[in-house]
């Protein structure tokens, strides 16, 4: 089992993760802003995933900088499955694993002790999201299984790309 520790040192040096707080939505929000093609939200909604959901977010911060950040809760129809909102890691941190590093301290929270299953939705094209969630399940010993959930002509009047559903799971932690 997967222990939870509210600052978890993801190196030696000085990243760590943690609850994210109010004081933390702006800067999700810059940090989303600088990382295209990512859909940014209102400052008032990144401030509601920092509050109403931060015992399943994490913030990846170093030297007091915000440099990743996952939003996820769990889904009220299913509690025994968080469901990932976005993934954003800044530039900087690319290319050294932050991005599962979080996934995996989202599912060592205490308010996911009984989730069993990851979601998250992808856009077809979204190869490093695919590569990353792909591997998540992998290290966890588990399936992925996907399905196109919302289409971008019957729910997003074209406007943007159909997403695909992922679910991974079941895993133990």
């Amino acid at each position: 089992m997967l222990k939870s520790n509210s600052a978890t040192q993801a190196t030696a040096a000085t990243l760590r993760f943690r609850q994210p707080t109010a004081e933390d939505g702006y800067a999700l929000n810059q940090l989303v802003a600088a990382s295209p093609p990512l859909d940014t939200n209102s400052v008032y909604c990144n401030l509601l995933h920092c509050t109403h959901f931060a015992e399943t977010a994490v913030a990846a911060e170093e030297d007091g900088k915000l440099v990743g950040f996952i939003s996820a809760h769990i889904i009220p129809a299913k509690p025994n499955t968080v469901f990932v909102w976005q993934v954003v890691v800044d530039k900087s941190q690319r290319g050294k694993g932050l991005a599962k590093k979080m996934l995996k301290e989202v599912i060592k929270r205490p308010a996911c002790a009984e989730v069993k299953y990851m979601e998250t939705t992808i856009t077809p094209d979204n190869e490093a999201s695919w590569a990353l969630f792909r591997s998540f399940a992998r290290d966890l010993g588990t399936e992925l299984n996907h399905s196109i959930w919302f289409e971008k002509e019957a729910h997003f009047g074209g406007q943007h790309d159909s997403e695909a559903l992922l679910c991974i799971g079941p895993f133990a932690q």
